[in-house]
């Protein structure tokens, strides 16, 4: 398995050839992103069960949504029905990093417990911020750490569904692919981090707040459209993160 190094400034790029993405099929794109969003909400509905269902099954509709973008790129027409493509190849293997990524999300927050007593645990999991936790004021410093200790669990599943489904490999074997690729390209992501700060957040903060001085009304509605055409477009700058790390094989099942 071959990850392309690229040079910092490809980050930058992910973001824009996302958006560019999500211009040529606005409409599939943004139902396959939000329909992935809702079908997971929807199954970490149920008590007990719901939560771990939803994970394990994350990375199969994450590959759906790959799919999608992938047709999107090279100009076939596919339907809503590719958010479910990815129960067609390698199913064990996608189930099994959805798995591993649920023990280790849950070995981090169990981790934080270290530096807050469980304030940040108990918190995730429904049951409040603890006192101690509150008084000592330590969830920031919480977060720190869970971001530092998640940092790896990201990077091992990164591209791990694309590597799964596409390339068949295992779930130890993607998940390891995943994360020597994103440590080769620290540079780039670190850009599309940036990217995804300056242009996801800031740059229509900055916006909504000259024109909320204007007219609050018209700031308010304007807040309304921006979740709708951000969130596919981050979907599709993970597509063409993938594209520029790992390439695209030839035997895709999509949409079939």
């Amino acid at each position: 398995m071959q990850a392309n190094q690229l040079p910092t400034q490809r980050g930058w790029h992910w973001l824009r050839d996302g958006l560019l993405l999500w211009r040529r099929s606005p409409a599939l794109l943004s139902f396959l992103a939000f329909g992935y969003l809702l079908s997971l909400l929807v199954i970490s509905i149920f008590p007990l069960i719901g939560q771990p269902i939803a994970s394990l099954l994350m990375p199969i509709l994450s590959l759906g949504v790959l799919n999608g973008c992938r047709a999107i790129d090279a100009g076939r027409k596919v339907g809503p029905e590719v958010l479910f493509s990815g129960f067609k190849r390698n199913v064990q293997s996608l189930i099994t990093i959805g798995g591993i990524y649920l023990v280790g999300s849950v070995l981090v927050l169990a981790l934080t417990a270290l530096v807050d007593g469980g304030g940040l645990l108990s918190a995730m999991t429904g049951g409040g911020m603890s006192e101690t936790a509150t008084n000592e004021a330590s969830l920031p410093v919480a977060l720190l750490f869970a971001i530092a200790l998640s940092t790896p669990v990201v990077m091992a599943y990164w591209f791990a569904p694309v590597l799964a489904g596409w390339w068949d490999l295992n779930a130890p074997k993607a998940m390891f692919f995943s994360f020597y690729a994103c440590l080769r390209n620290w540079r780039p992501f670190l850009a599309y981090a940036i990217a995804l700060m300056v242009f996801g957040a800031l740059v229509p903060g900055i916006i909504i707040g000259v024109i909320g001085l204007i007219s609050p009304t018209f700031a308010t509605i304007l807040t309304v459209p921006l979740p709708l055409i951000l969130v596919p477009v981050i979907f599709a700058s993970f597509y063409t993160s993938a594209r520029d790390v790992f390439g695209l094989p030839d035997d895709v099942i999509i949409g079939r």
